[in-house]
């Protein structure tokens, strides 16, 4: 077997790819040309079996074709830019500055999803001989519905990982779960009157303005996990309908991401907001939100958006085995850690009970902000890693 290294070429062609793909726009829904060009880089590395299923998600293997099933679970999807005068490079230009790459979604996931390939890549080309199949599976919408993806390709395509690694940004440690989330819309309902004669009418968003007060107070006192954390309330969206801009408005809508901790759950968090919603004798409802939409590929996506915590035991043997890769790759010991954002995870781990672990190339704390970016040098250690992951699961004795 050859060593578990890239070669100057491939770390050359992996760079390419990360660029490549950030040249790219793909926000959620639109991944189609990304996905063609995960084709394109799955074929030219040798991975079997490339296709693009009814969703949109891309897969492509190593392997035997049989036994065990390791999956590397990356998403193409990524978040819109904001405000591009914020940001010191072109959010698309894929610009190398000291061994980093600058772009939107390059460190939230492209960089890892890459590294995903060419770990398959080095596998292949190492000779190693496998019991069971490496799948690279490239999903869509992890931004907007995580786990939307890979519950298509588990319930509707029928792959069926016995492991799955998450290529999210750690900083390359090792995530064992995470917090879960549900989103929820409280809508209150008033009475229409003019302006001038306010006094006439039943103001929603003053009613909505009660209710944001109560649910910042209970945010305080939502559950805690040692390993985890405690749970969240944040009001993050607001809207009112009024039949025009001298009219008091009849109804009024709050959004609510609602992070869970181990011991929450979907109905307790509604039992919560219910309280505060009698507590404050307003007329009000709450429910859990849900997400619509229809994939590049014409899919039509539909999902309650609540979605579980959950962990992987720290004595698991894929978090030790994680463990071994990354120092096999990096020469340095990684923390055993938690996510503090949502992944793929809710579904796999969360709902389908397959062990599920995340850990990729990028700093978490450029996720999502101007100038993101991810390390070249990191991006080429989470391929190896990957491979020599494989390996300690799937190698021929």
């Amino acid at each position: 077997m050859r060593p578990l290294r890239l070669s100057r070429q491939d770390q050359s062609g992996l760079a390419t790819l990360v660029c490549d793909l950030v040249r790219i726009a793909s926000p959620s829904t639109q991944e189609g040309a990304v996905a063609d060009l995960v084709v394109a880089a799955m074929r030219s590395a040798g991975l079997q079996d490339v296709r693009v299923d009814r969703i949109g998600n891309v897969t492509g293997r190593v392997g035997p074709g049989h036994g065990p099933m390791l999956m590397l679970n990356g998403h193409m999807d990524t978040v819109l830019v904001s405000d591009p005068e914020s940001w010191n490079h072109d959010p698309f230009g894929a610009e190398i500055r000291h061994d980093h790459i600058y772009g939107v979604g390059a460190c939230d996931m492209k960089g890892g999803l890459a590294a995903m390939i060419y770990g398959a890549k080095l596998l292949q080309d190492s000779g190693t001989a496998l019991r069971g199949d490496v799948v690279v599976a490239s999903v869509v919408q992890e931004e907007v519905c995580e786990g939307l993806g890979t519950r298509v390709l588990v319930e509707e395509e029928g792959i069926r990982p016995d492991w799955v690694v998450l290529g999210e940004p750690t900083g390359l440690d090792v995530s064992r779960g995470h917090r879960g989330r549900m989103e929820m819309r409280i809508a209150t309902r008033g009475r229409s009157a003019h302006a001038a004669s306010a006094h006439l009418g039943d103001n929603a968003i003053t009613t909505a303005a009660r209710l944001v007060f109560g649910l910042e107070l209970l945010s305080i006192h939502s559950g805690e996990d040692e390993f985890l954390g405690s749970g969240s309330l944040t009001v993050t969206g607001i809207c009112s309908r009024a039949i025009s801009q001298n009219t008091v408005p009849d109804r009024c809508e709050l959004i609510v991401d609602r992070r869970l901790t181990l011991g929450d759950n979907e109905t307790r968090a509604l039992a919560e907001v219910q309280r505060i919603i009698a507590r404050e004798a307003v007329n009000a409802e709450v429910h859990v939100a849900e997400y619509r939409a229809t994939s590049y590929t014409g899919y039509a996506c539909r999902a309650r958006q609540s979605y579980p915590a959950w962990v992987l035991a720290e004595d698991h043997p894929l978090v030790a085995a994680a463990t071994r890769a990354v120092r096999s790759a990096t020469k340095r010991r990684p923390r055993v850690t938690r996510c503090d954002f949502s992944t793929e995870g809710v579904f796999t781990a969360g709902e389908a009970g397959i062990p599920t672990i995340a850990f990729g190339p990028g700093d978490p704390a450029t996720v999502h902000t101007a100038d993101e970016r991810v390390c070249l040098s990191d991006v080429v250690s989470a391929a190896e890693a990957y491979a020599h992951l494989a390996h300690h699961l799937l190698a021929q004795p």
